[in-house]
């Protein structure tokens, strides 16, 4: 599926905002990505990874008429198993959201400091928001040619 030149179908992009200097590169290289092949996008925040998925499941769920999702964030290992119960579970409910028939690209940086993170997110660098949204509209694409088949 793609946008044809009268038509604007909508990305919703989930944002993490922990740490807003990281969501702020991750969302800028993932917008760029989605402008550039013709989709318009959304910007939800909320406060950690963890609420990401419910999210997500929210918005695919509403009214909108979203036709994807991109779910942007960060976790950054500390000195307790927080970090590992996070990223496991963040991404178990993601995945079940792409088995139940979501289109989702997923860019939580999941790194061992900050440093690491910075360069993962910066669209002039890794750019994984970019790569996030690149996967997304793949399974939009995917979604689409299954539904018409």
């Amino acid at each position: 599926m793609s946008p044809a030149s009268d038509e604007k179908f909508v990305i919703a992009i989930i944002e993490a905002r922990y740490y807003q200097d990281i969501a702020d590169n991750l969302a800028t290289g993932a917008i760029a990505e989605l402008e550039k092949a013709g989709y318009a996008c959304e910007r939800i925040e909320v406060p950690g990874v963890f609420e990401i998925p419910a999210t997500v499941a929210l918005a695919m769920d509403s009214t909108e008429g979203y036709v994807g999702a991109v779910a942007l964030g960060c976790v950054i290992r500390g000195a307790t198993d927080h970090y590992d119960h996070i990223c496991r579970e963040a991404s178990r409910a993601l995945m079940e959201l792409t088995l139940s028939g979501v289109p989702l690209g997923f860019g939580i940086l999941t790194v061992e400091n900050r440093e690491q993170a910075l360069v993962r997110a910066d669209p002039g660098q890794k750019n994984k928001g970019a790569e996030a949204a690149k996967a997304c509209l793949r399974m939009v694409a995917l979604t689409a040619m299954f539904d018409a088949a």
